[in-house]
């Protein structure tokens, strides 16, 4: 058993390599012991932040804890999503997550590395992508 007490993981800024805005990353675990391979995170986005584009080999899930977000894959639209909602994107799914233009928002992030690597980075979301129109 490993019990991590509250605080006593500092809370990180995310690289702005793979956000815009600011976003705050608060570890939840992080399995180092084979054969686990969960990792999990609370995600605050302030309002405008978002991720890159990327894709997770394993797949991801979003559980949103409080505020209005938006979440698109590849090719689909806009989604908002709002506390209580849960969001699975499939392995190999490019997509990206974030809050609303004016709301923060947080979510819990799960998910699994597979041969050491949990995710992809690839471009970031343009504010003309961001800005697109909510639907589905």
């Amino acid at each position: 058993m490993d019990i991590h007490q509250a605080g006593s993981r500092p809370t990180k800024t995310a690289p702005q390599d793979y956000f815009t805005g600011t976003v705050l990353l608060e570890p939840i675990i992080a399995a180092v012991n084979a054969p686990s391979r969960v990792l999990a995170a609370s995600v605050a986005f302030e309002p405008g932040a978002r991720t890159a584009w990327h894709t997770h080999p394993l797949g991801q899930t979003l559980y949103v804890v409080s505020g209005v977000g938006l979440v698109q894959a590849e090719g689909g639209p806009i989604r908002e999503i709002r506390p209580g909602d849960t969001v699975w994107f499939p392995p190999g799914e490019k997509h990206w997550h974030g809050a609303a233009p004016t709301t923060a928002m947080t979510h819990i992030a799960v998910h699994e590395s597979l041969d050491g690597s949990a995710v992809t980075w690839m471009e970031q979301v343009t504010d003309e992508q961001y800005g697109g129109q909510v639907g589905g």
